[in-house]
């Protein structure tokens, strides 16, 4: 998986609900709703075990039914495609939950 930085409007072209985060570093991010608090904390978990095994992991917030995360690539400086694969696995974790 290459670590060379990517502009971050390019990724959101395979990444349709990510924003291009309004950060001062390049970085995307996504806004989160579920059901309730369990389903969030419950999503939370996945991603994380996820994050684990690729040793990328998100900054993110919770707050009751809603989870903002931001993905960019530290040793990097910027969007990778360790984002985009981490990206793509938020997406279907959330689908899989019941999140919007």
């Amino acid at each position: 998986m290459s670590r060379s930085p990517i502009d971050p409007a390019a990724a959101l072209a395979a990444l349709p609900l990510w924003t291009v985060a309004d950060e001062a570093r390049p970085a995307i991010a996504r806004a989160l709703k579920f059901p309730d608090f369990s389903t969030a904390f419950a999503f939370m978990t996945r991603v994380a075990l996820k994050a684990e095994t690729m040793d990328h992991h998100p900054e993110w917030s919770n707050v009751y039914n809603r989870v903002e995360v931001l993905l960019t690539t530290h040793d990097a400086g910027g969007v990778t495609d360790l984002d985009i694969e981490l990206a793509r696995f938020i997406d279907a974790a959330a689908t899989s939950l019941g999140g919007e």
